[in-house]
């Protein structure tokens, strides 16, 4: 990584008064002194004099030319929580907006981040609130957050690790979706040296190793894309190399399971131009000279990312058959790829006052990010369904769609027509029948994709239906289909939530009137934090909480009941057929129950019978079973390695069916092994998507891989093969995950 500028206090006013106005550098230099005398006496962890961190929070902010309120915010961003002024004192001395950014960095600043998944999402949901009341407070908040990974080494390990996967979740994507990318990637590269310091490095050598080939190429790339714009007679245009971070070299090898040899574009070229019509031509000079490379081609002039980033991108084969790719846009849009919502402030028109910032129409974009948080707060239930909202709808991949009068609409990536629908305004959504995607009827669950024309559908006579819960990809359209549930008729729905639980009880082989008692309503409706038991069956019947779930928690004393009552009687019959329990058995017995019922060997009768603890069989899988001295029948899925070792080691090999391969009882233990990408709320998302399939989960425990993915390892009780091969395909549908196996132990 490239050596960080650290500046001085008089390097920063040299800074802002290159931009800014002489009275409002002179308030800076006065909001500098002042800190230094607060600060005068504290030190850092590292033993530096603390007054070096606000100056290098003022100069990051200086960089990018924020406008004066935010430069002083940055320099007085810790006086509140760290010494002896108030809000007041700032107040008096810099006026309302700048107390105003002190405060709510000061208010993000006192969050304590707290390992449960609630807490952490409750956390988050106050620093995005923050954010959308002034996007000032974030823009502190982030300078002040590059600093402190600038110099996270002088914590102890395990905070490092904590505040860098924080940042890498958090504070990095907020950067990008505000467009600072400047921020962003040192962010990223910063958190990756910590949270998996060996992959960094490796990376980071293996780059070095070739430094000087690879700086040799593209200066002949360069050299050559200036020969051949050169007869365009183009004025102000700029050519140069492109370094590549390491976390984006480090996401390819992960998501693409790539090695780092296969990653083609480690070679990039940078051309900036006066105008739009300038990035065309040289497209096509470029063009002209290399053969682009099919499908590489994505024209973000015309279709700007969300963050409001705009340029070509193309990939040719450069110089010596080597992949090359190459970024076109204008030096003003390079100053928004790179400073984002920053380059659009209101100094380059006012000159820096503290009037409130104001951001131009170029900007507007980047900043819709601020009402859709405001709407997602409003309508989320608690923090973490905010959360789920913020990252799926905020922070995920975009498409653009047009409707047929030519409007544009930006959607996360896996929306479909009823999206957009909602999108457009609620009382659309309400009234949708169908869509048509250029020209052509297609069903609700289509995904849309950047480029389609859609004309929504509607009828005034046209109601919801609880399915489009289940068709949705965006919160937003979700919690307006769950709004217009809410507000019919409550008794409605507690009626409904009694009849979809008493199916959902009769279907797992209970009797509803045992279950659905007030008694026993009333101490799973406490259970669940719901003020009454009419609430909780409420939320049921809009659809707000599962069936399974609330079902689970109804019939668990039951089943514990059950259970215990089954290992009894199995551990008294094999005692009685002379076979001594260890204590591993005890242990299995749960899973044994009935199991001499449900197989059948051929030839042979009244033997002790046992699924084997290395491959979970389950009613449908093929099975071979084997003799075991003293303990009867092993019986194994067809494949698994013991019976492998069986057939070397000269036992008795013996032909076993499933009496009924849809299975007696769904109490079959069944282990499977989950990989996918390591993000947040990939755990979750696993346990709904199980949870919605089978009420038996016996345990889940999850971690990292050194090469970064996420591995969930699952043990779950199923009814059969094709229960299992569902939850399996379920799994395997979620977006974060890219394989799901049965586990052999």
């Amino acid at each position: 990584m490239a050596k960080t500028k650290h500046y001085t206090g008089p390097e920063v006013l040299d800074m802002v008064g290159q931009y800014m106005s002489e009275s409002d550098t002179e308030n800076v230099k006065k909001a500098y002194e002042w800190a230094s005398e607060l600060h005068k006496e504290q030190k850092r962890k590292s033993g530096e004099p603390y007054i070096i961190h606000p100056i290098q929070v003022a100069g990051i902010l200086a960089e990018l030319k924020m406008d004066t309120a935010t430069v002083i915010s940055g320099y007085l961003h810790d006086v509140v929580e760290d010494t002896t002024a108030t809000l007041q004192d700032v107040r008096d001395n810099f006026g309302e907006t700048i107390a105003q950014i002190i405060d709510g960095v000061t208010k993000i600043s006192k969050i304590q981040y707290q390992s449960s998944q609630e807490q952490l999402a409750e956390n988050h949901r106050k620093l995005l609130l923050a954010m959308s009341k002034d996007i000032r407070v974030i823009i502190v908040k982030l300078a002040d957050r590059l600093h402190n990974m600038r110099t996270l080494g002088a914590l102890r390990e395990e905070k490092q690790k904590r505040i860098a996967k924080e940042t890498l979740e958090i504070y990095a994507p907020l950067a990008d979706r505000l467009g600072i990318s400047t921020i962003k990637w040192e962010l990223e590269d910063l958190s990756l040296s910590y949270i998996d310091p060996e992959q960094y490095y490796h990376i980071a050598s293996l780059m070095n190793m070739k430094r000087e080939e690879r700086i040799s190429y593209v200066q002949e790339a360069v050299d050559q894309i200036n020969g051949a714009i050169k007869d365009l007679e183009l004025s102000h245009v700029d050519v140069y190399g492109r370094p590549k971070h390491i976390y984006s070299i480090y996401r390819k090898m992960v998501d693409k399971h790539k090695a780092f040899e296969e990653i083609y574009d480690l070679l990039a070229v940078r051309v900036l131009t006066n105008s739009i019509p300038d990035t065309y031509a040289v497209l096509g000079a470029i063009h002209s000279k290399w053969t682009p490379i099919p499908g590489r081609f994505k024209d973000y002039i015309a279709l700007p990312k969300a963050n409001g980033y705009q340029s070509l991108h193309t990939t040719v084969i450069g110089p010596d058959g080597r992949p090359l790719e190459v970024q076109i846009r204008t030096h003003h849009m390079h100053e928004v790829a790179e400073y984002g919502v920053a380059a659009h402030w209101a100094y380059k028109k006012n000159r820096g006052s503290n009037k409130e910032a104001n951001v131009d129409d170029n900007s507007q974009q980047a900043l819709n990010v601020i009402q859709g948080i405001l709407e997602l707060q409003e309508n989320a239930k608690n923090a973490e369904d905010f959360m789920d909202g913020v990252t799926g709808d905020l922070f995920s991949d975009r498409v653009y769609a047009f409707t047929p009068r030519g409007d544009v609409f930006e959607l996360a990536k896996g929306a479909g027509p009823l999206d957009m629908a909602f999108s457009i305004h609620t009382n659309i959504g309400i009234k949708t029948t169908g869509a048509k995607i250029n020209g052509r009827i297609v069903p609700l669950d289509y995904k849309i994709k950047t480029g389609d024309i859609i004309e929504i559908i509607t009828s005034a006579n046209a109601k919801p239906s609880r399915d489009w819960l289940e068709i949705v990809s965006t919160r937003r359209a979700r919690n307006k289909i769950k709004q217009y549930f809410k507000q019919l008729d409550r008794e409605d729905n507690i009626a409904a939530a009694r009849e979809l639980l008493s199916k959902n009880l009769r279907d797992n082989n209970f009797n509803p009137s045992d279950i659905l008692t007030t008694e026993n309503i009333q101490e799973t409706a406490d259970k669940m934090h719901y003020h009454t038991p009419d609430d909780m069956l409420a939320a049921i019947g809009f659809g707000d909480i599962a069936v399974p779930g609330v079902a689970n928690k109804l019939t668990e004393k039951i089943r514990e009941a059950n259970e215990e009552a089954a290992t009894a009687e199995l551990q008294r019959e094999m005692l009685e057929e002379g076979h001594e329990i260890t204590r591993d058995e005890t242990a299995f017995t749960k899973r044994q129950k009935s199991t001499a019922d449900d197989i059948v060997i051929a030839g042979v009768d009244n033997l002790l019978v046992r699924l084997g603890r290395c491959c979970t069989p389950v009613p449908g899988d093929d099975v071979k079973g084997y003799i075991t001295k003293g303990r009867g029948i092993s019986v194994h899925r067809v494949g698994c390695p013991n019976i492998r070792a069986a057939q070397l080691q000269g036992q008795r090999l013996v032909d076993v069916q499933w009496e009924d391969e849809n299975g007696s009882k769904p109490n079959y233990d069944a282990d499977l092994t989950v990989h996918g990408e390591n993000r947040g709320g990939l755990l979750n998302d696993v346990l709904r998507s199980v949870n919605g399939r089978t009420r038996y989960v016996n345990s889940v425990n999850g971690h990292v891989t050194k090469n970064g993915m996420a591995q969930v390892s699952l043990s779950i009780g199923v009814k059969n093969s094709e229960q299992l091969t569902a939850i399996m395909d379920s799994l395997n549908n979620l977006p974060a995950v890219y394989d799901v196996e049965r586990t052999f132990h």
